[in-house]
């Protein structure tokens, strides 16, 4: 069996007493088969902004172990900025969506952050992790790496990370898709998280 925990985020990821990361809070996870790929689902589930696209969009993969892949992107993209990657209270809007305007940065060549006094090895990387958090955000869970390979993107050599298509905010901006139902936001202590229904 294989776990699904469809809720990857700074909060649920705690330190033990030697400052290793452990996943808590499985509220939300799922538990199926090693050999099945797609995990059928009726309703979205996690905190916004770190939400995989495939929860809300039936057409753009099916959901499995990489809406996790996503949630760690999302994970990755907020720690190497020391910025919340999504504002709850934006216009939803490219400019308001953080990984949208660092790719940007990023394909223009500018640096992400003034960093101020940060050693050549750490600007290396914030590098490694922002790349790679490009890559686990693809809108398209089949663009998406496995964890795997994310672990090998994070410990192998910058020069080797090639910048990924630029991912979507949503699928409006996608060619050729369409939505398959309607998001209905709840808030329950200070968090904002979403349903899907059926239209």
């Amino acid at each position: 069996m294989q776990i699904l925990h469809f809720d990857i985020k700074p909060h649920n990821i705690l330190l033990d007493e030697n400052f290793n990361p452990k996943i808590s809070d499985f509220g939300l996870a799922k538990l199926y088969p090693v050999d099945n790929s797609i995990v059928p689902l009726t309703a979205a589930r996690g905190t916004m902004g770190y939400i995989a696209p495939e929860l809300f969009y039936k057409n753009i993969g099916g959901v499995s172990y990489k809406a996790d892949v996503y949630s760690f992107g999302m994970l990755l993209m907020e720690m190497a900025s020391r910025r919340k990657n999504f504002s709850t209270i934006a216009q939803h809007s490219s400019q308001d969506y953080f990984p949208l305007w660092a790719y940007d940065q990023y394909s223009e060549g500018n640096d992400l952050l003034e960093m101020g006094n940060v050693t050549e090895e750490e600007k290396i990387m914030i590098k490694k992790m922002v790349m790679t958090a490009f890559w686990c955000i693809q809108m398209k869970p089949s663009d998406r790496p496995s964890m795997d390979k994310v672990i090998q993107m994070l410990g192998g050599d910058v020069e080797n990370l090639k910048l990924p298509p630029k991912p979507f905010l949503n699928q409006q901006e996608m060619p050729g898709v369409d939505i398959q139902g309607s998001l209905n936001p709840k808030s329950s202590d200070g968090e904002i998280t979403w349903s899907l229904s059926a239209r």
